[in-house]
């Protein structure tokens, strides 16, 4: 899971928002030019696009994860993390409120 203080980030002042408002999120530079959003997930069924390679940590509440329409769920809940590799699909169903972060790269 990463560090959970931020020093010396730009932050996008424009939301990122998906799902009708049901998922927003803020995109966050650090001074190392890591790239990051903090969001939030309302309870709900979601399908994301990774791009590139991303860790989602799980700040609070909790979810089921399936990657590239695979069977198999997986379930997470705060404090822990999931990982996403480039260029796959994935569905996320949120059970409640979810406040995450997205590591990419």
């Amino acid at each position: 899971m990463t560090d959970m203080n931020f020093k010396n980030v730009e932050v996008a002042k424009k939301a990122n928002i998906y799902s009708d408002g049901k998922v927003t999120s803020r995109t966050v530079t650090t001074a190392k030019g890591e790239k990051k959003t903090l969001g939030v997930m309302l309870p709900g069924k979601y399908n994301f696009n990774a791009q590139a390679p991303e860790q989602i940590d799980i700040m609070q509440g909790r979810c089921k994860v399936r990657l590239n329409g695979a069977g198999a769920w997986t379930e997470y809940k705060a404090a822990q993390s999931f990982k996403v590799p480039a260029d796959t699909e994935f569905d996320i169903e949120v059970h409640e409120l979810l406040d995450y972060i997205c590591n990419y790269g």
